[in-house]
């Protein structure tokens, strides 16, 4: 039903139920008004919600979302977790002239990895780094088995005290970015080093539609909770 029809009906019973000829009595009749408008107007809120549901999803995201692009930095960041795309940015920022260093990550081995299945995320990282035009002499692994957004936090931390850098360029996926932020500032606090965080477009979705695919739907929901963890645990 059309919500103008809807609220037409609502009008229209209200009025009958709010006659002072009708046989309710009067705390009655005001309950029964109130319900009756709380309800037609959590209807409206859902239908408008359902009708605009593209734009304000979108703005939501965008809202979340932290993006900090510097023109220079000591070195680009490369987080674990996202192969598929963060290496490619941070070369691209490389090439940019933005920073002269890449630092990556010395992340955990899953089971796989341990076996030699397949090529640790460290060496595909440092693959797709020399691939894309990166020199060997420009790129830096820290940390040790790291697992975390945490532990890489720390990583940088430890590199950041040994060599007195002043700014770092983090490059993450966009819902990330913004957990992300808060543990490096948290994490770095007693460094004078500055920090900025580059959002990267993830291969599958974007801002715009990340509610239509099944991967952007996870990964907003996880980086909600994971970042309600973390406020909690650090």
């Amino acid at each position: 039903m059309p919500v103008a029809d809807l609220r037409f009906l609502t009008s229209d019973f209200v009025s009958t139920i709010a006659s002072p000829s009708t046989k309710v009595s009067g705390k009655l009749r005001r309950w029964l008004v109130r319900s009756i408008w709380l309800v037609t107007a959590a209807g409206a809120l859902i239908v408008a919600g359902y009708v605009f549901r593209a734009p304000l999803l979108a703005g939501l995201a965008r809202a979340w979302v932290v993006n900090e692009p510097a023109s220079k930095a000591d070195a680009i960041v490369v987080l674990g977790g996202g192969v598929e795309n963060r290496p490619f940015a941070a070369a691209r920022l490389f090439h940019a002239g933005v920073a002269p260093r890449i630092l990556y990550m010395d992340v955990k081995l899953d089971s796989a990895e341990a076996l030699g299945i397949y090529p640790s995320e460290k060496m595909e990282t440092q693959w797709i780094l020399l691939s894309n035009g990166v020199p060997a002499s420009s790129m830096e692994v820290i940390g040790t088995n790291v697992a975390s957004t945490y532990d890489e936090s720390r990583a940088v931390r430890a590199w950041v005290r040994q060599t007195g850098a002043a700014s770092i360029i983090i490059t993450t996926d966009w819902f990330h970015t913004r957990r992300a932020r808060w543990i490096f500032h948290r994490e770095l606090r007693d460094t004078p080093v500055k920090i900025y965080v580059a959002g990267v477009d993830p291969v599958r979705y974007n801002l715009d539609d990340w509610w239509r695919n099944e991967e952007g739907l996870v990964q907003f929901q996880n980086e909600i909770i994971k970042s309600i963890y973390y406020r909690v645990k650090y």
